[in-house]
C-alpha cells in the first residue's frame, strides 16, 4: 500500500513538473533577450501605425529581430483594423544626404603658402551622376 502511495506521489510530482515547463523556461529566460524581442515588437507596431511597409521596417531596423518585428506589425495591423484606426504618415522619411567635399590640391597648396590662416574650401553638394 505504501509503495503505491509513493509511486502515485512520484507520478503526480512529475506530471505537475512537466506540465509547468513553459512557465519554468519563461522564468529562466535571459531578460536582455526578452527586452530585445519586446523592442522589436514595438518597432513593428510603430512601423504599422506609421504606414510603413514591413520591408521598409526591416530595412530601417536591420539589427532588430525580423520575426518579432513582423509579430508587432501584424498585431498592430489587426488592432488598427478592429478599431478602425487610421495610420499616421511619417514626417521624416529619409536621412539627409551626406555632403561631398571636393578639395583642389593646387588651390589648397597655394592658399596655404600665401595665407597662414587661410580657410578650407567649402563643401559642395554631391553630384547625382557620381553615385
Amino acid at each position: 500500500m505504501t509503495a503505491r502511495l509513493i509511486l502515485l506521489a512520484i507520478t503526480l510530482t512529475m506530471a505537475l513538473t512537466l506540465g509547468g515547463c513553459d512557465a519554468v523556461t519563461a522564468l529562466m529566460a535571459d531578460p536582455k533577450a526578452a527586452q530585445r524581442i519586446a523592442d522589436s515588437k514595438a518597432i513593428g507596431s510603430a512601423c504599422r501605425h506609421g504606414l510603413r511597409s514591413i520591408e521598409d521596417c526591416y530595412r530601417l531596423n536591420e539589427k532588430a529581430s525580423k520575426a518579432a518585428i513582423f509579430d508587432g506589425w501584424k498585431e498592430m495591423d489587426q488592432y488598427m483594423r478592429d478599431n478602425k484606426i487610421e495610420g499616421i504618415a511619417p514626417t521624416a522619411d529619409k536621412a539627409p544626404q551626406p555632403v561631398e567635399e571636393i578639395i583642389d590640391e593646387k588651390a589648397a597648396d597655394s592658399a596655404g603658402k600665401d595665407k597662414p590662416g587661410a580657410s578650407k574650401p567649402k563643401p559642395k553638394p554631391a553630384d547625382k551622376a557620381a553615385r
